[in-house]
């Protein structure tokens, strides 16, 4: 099925979902290390960056400074579509809250500080209801 495109469809069908759990970014050089198991992986000239649990990460002896709750919008965006992550980004940086955004295959992910995730929910949820108003 081909991901949705249309900005108001995806803002009101969002539904966006707080994963359980602490996740950090930290960065090694190689492999992933045993016991590791990270939802996300970047590859960068200073190394690999993976964003893991922290009970995970805590396990494997890596640094890290960001601990993150994990936020998946449940819609299927179509990669191509324009405008989704500018205007969550935009109305999160309205509540003084930062996010790191994951684009997947089906859906994004936002990663925001894990003691505002509650709050994170409740402006993209605000956002997605306001998104809906407008449809008939």
């Amino acid at each position: 099925m081909a991901g949705e495109s249309d900005l108001q469809t995806l803002l009101s069908g969002m539904r966006p979902e707080l994963n359980a759990g602490h996740y950090v970014f930290t960065t090694v050089e190689g492999g992933v290390p045993s016991g590791v198991s990270p939802v996300a992986t970047v590859a960068e000239d200073e190394g690999l960056t993976l964003v893991a649990r922290r009970e995970e990460a805590d396990a494997a002896g890596l640094a890290y400074e960001y601990v993150a709750g994990w936020i998946t919008l449940r819609v299927h965006s179509a990669l191509e579509a324009v405008g989704l992550t500018a205007a969550v980004s935009r109305e999160l940086a309205d509540a003084g809250l930062s996010c790191n955004v994951i684009a997947g295959f089906h859906h994004d992910h936002l990663f925001v500080p894990y003691e505002h995730a509650e709050r994170a929910m409740a402006v993209l949820e605000d956002l997605a209801r306001r998104s809906g108003a407008g449809t008939g």
